[in-house]
């Protein structure tokens, strides 16, 4: 079905020094509170209350739909997804607090993670002459978000079609500390300000300062190297708040695409946090409440004391994929004639708790039948049924698919060069624990929930020893355990925190895992053509670009040479790979490289 290109809203006025709307908002008489007190009665004491919605990691899901299952989402949690279930708890509080009296934030990730946002970035780009609206900007503006902040996964698709996506929205984009590289000053606006009015004294002026993460000039270095920059969020938040108090802000919220952990995935290549919104809380002095995002947990309210003021600021994290929104309650109480933060509590609200939004749905219709369409086409047949059940702990042939296309597609392209006699090798992780290509007819949607991320392919150049390295440090992803111990699959992996994409299996080499050893002990009989590895030996390591530049900070490859990249997504290369073949069978690819051990005894 065609799509109706005409569907666009005009985007308000966006300046680099920030978004002010004034003027606009009326808003009920602000309460009054009148207390008795001996020998007389005091004046009355304005109260006035505001309400800030939020939402964060929408990673493209306008629909409680998984693509990859062609089927509504569900979970064993009972949770519901989608912009449209948001939509319709957004109204009810609307509806409840008086819409001139509430703020709607992101947090940011909006244009990256579903099959309906790659499509609109690379099938029907948007950033094509008379091309389409993207979806979620279609969405969040029927929704009427206030602004919303950059996230990681917003440069995924280059700088070319954020910019698209950006003047297709009618709120702004904020990163106050995504910078021009050559001037340092704001790439997009640092803030947006609201002026509530209250009838009968002064207006509330609400101050929203947007952050994003400092990653992003690791994990999408080819897009924004020489060209962006991005400091740490405690020290561009100091810059800003003490701006924005100045001119005149009664509250400032902070939207933050930053966990509140402390911790950092990239290890020492940056000397700033990645999660670090709990920190800026604690530095930073006259911040009220942070919309929390990019570590896709729920944290319904979190209290940091800040060491130099001694106040309470409120932190909310909804859940990803638009599975909660939270709600930010502020009391404000005007003394001296101007107003205070009297207090601020968050919850979340589920968005299994209401029906979507039909007006979200009908809007939607056409791009959604048009990308179901797309991921049901079938591109091949495989042999056998293939799943990621296991693959955490065992080596399983559907990963061993994504390291073959990956060493296929380097060793092609480096024909000709002076690296085409090493051997390549490849790395690949277990993203998903319920991938399954099944047997018989294999369509897009089978292959891309193989492969969840738009990740692009690099090669890099590593020596035995550093390989060796990287399989020690992939290694310490396993929990200890002893020989003779009870085996708990559900408790056997996720050490020290390590997420299933920072696991990674290494093809082209034998090895074991022995996991009764110590972290770092733990790579045993490592042989490459059936003899020990030598450390000296030279490999094409064939790499995604999170992991090249130093996703996980895993050792050596970050700093490798460099020899060969391009921009075509691993997910795209793998179904081009199945495309050519027409038939997927595992004895073309699969192969028991790796195993788990004890005291050298298999675990399985």
């Amino acid at each position: 079905m065609p799509l109706n290109r005409r569907k666009f809203l005009k985007k308000s006025a966006v300046t680099g020094a920030g978004v002010a709307l004034t003027g606009a908002v009326a808003a009920p008489s602000a309460q009054a509170a009148t207390s008795a007190a001996a020998g007389g009665r005091k004046k009355p004491v304005k109260r006035h209350s505001l309400t800030v919605m939020g939402t964060t990691d929408l990673h493209g899901h306008v629909f409680n739909w998984d693509y990859f299952k062609d089927a509504e989402y569900k979970d064993t949690a009972g949770n519901a997804q989608g912009l449209a279930r948001i939509s319709t708890l957004v109204n009810e509080i609307r509806k409840e607090k008086g819409r001139c009296n509430t703020l709607l934030l992101d947090a940011g990730d909006t244009i990256q993670g579903t099959p309906l946002t790659y499509y609109f970035a690379k099938v029907d780009p948007i950033t094509a002459k008379g091309g389409p609206v993207h979806p979620m900007a279609q969405a969040m503006n029927a929704i009427g978000y206030d602004a919303v902040a950059l996230g990681n996964h917003e440069f995924n698709y280059g700088i070319e079609t954020l910019r698209k996506f950006e003047s297709q929205c009618r709120f702004p984009l904020l990163g106050a500390n995504a910078l021009d590289a050559k001037t340092l000053k704001p790439a997009f606006p640092p803030y947006f300000m609201k002026t509530f009015h209250v009838p009968g004294a002064p207006s509330v002026k609400v101050a929203v300062l947007g952050l994003t993460n400092p990653g992003i000039a690791i994990w999408d270095k080819a897009y924004v190297q020489g060209k962006l920059t991005f400091p740490g969020l405690e020290e561009q938040a100091a810059k800003w708040v003490p701006k924005l108090r100045s001119m005149g802000a009664d509250v400032v919220v902070v939207s933050a695409h930053s966990g509140s952990s402390g911790t950092s995935s990239y290890g020492d290549q940056l000397p700033y946090v990645e999660n670090s919104a709990a920190l800026v809380a604690q530095q930073v002095p006259g911040i009220d409440a942070i919309l929390v995002g990019h570590a896709h947990v729920e944290i319904p309210e979190l209290k940091v004391t800040n060491t130099k003021t001694g106040r309470t600021v409120v932190l909310s994290e909804p859940l990803a994929y638009a599975e909660r929104l939270s709600v930010f309650d502020f009391e404000l109480v005007l003394e001296k004639g101007k107003w205070q933060v009297e207090s601020v509590a968050a919850t979340v609200r589920n968005s299994n708790s209401v029906a979507d939004d039909p007006k979200i749905t009908r809007l939607l219709k056409d791009e959604h039948d048009l990308v179901v369409a797309y991921v049901n086409q079938v591109v091949g047949t495989a042999t056998d049924t293939l799943t990621t059940v296991e693959a955490r702990y065992k080596d399983a042939p559907i990963i061993d698919l994504i390291t073959k296309v990956q060493e296929d597609v380097v060793k092609a392209a480096l024909v000709g060069t002076e690296y085409a006699s090493l051997p390549v090798i490849a790395q690949a992780s277990p993203f998903s624990r319920t991938s399954e290509i099944p047997a018989g007819k294999v369509t897009i949607r089978d292959l891309s929930s193989l492969y969840v991320y738009d990740n692009t392919l690099v090669a890099k150049v590593l020596t035995g020893a550093q390989v060796r390295a990287y399989l020690e440090y992939s290694a310490n992803y396993f929990v200890r355990t002893a020989a003779g111990a009870v085996i708990d699959t559900e408790k056997l992996t996720n050490a020290n925190n390590r997420p299933d994409y920072n696991y990674d299996y290494v093809s082209g080499l034998r090895y074991d895992i022995d996991i009764a050893q110590a972290e770092g002990s733990r790579i045993k009989n490592l042989t490459y053509n059936g003899a020990a590895l030598d450390d000296a030996q030279q490999f094409v390591f064939a790499v995604n670009n999170y992991r090249a530049n130093g996703g996980g900070a895993f050792p050596h490859v970050a700093s490798a040479k460099e020899v060969w990249s391009e921009s075509t997504e691993i997910r795209t290369r793998i179904a081009e790979w199945v495309t050519a073949k027409g038939v997927l069978d595992p004895k073309e690819f699969a192969s028991v490289d790796w195993k788990l051990t004890r005291d050298g005894t298999p675990v399985f």
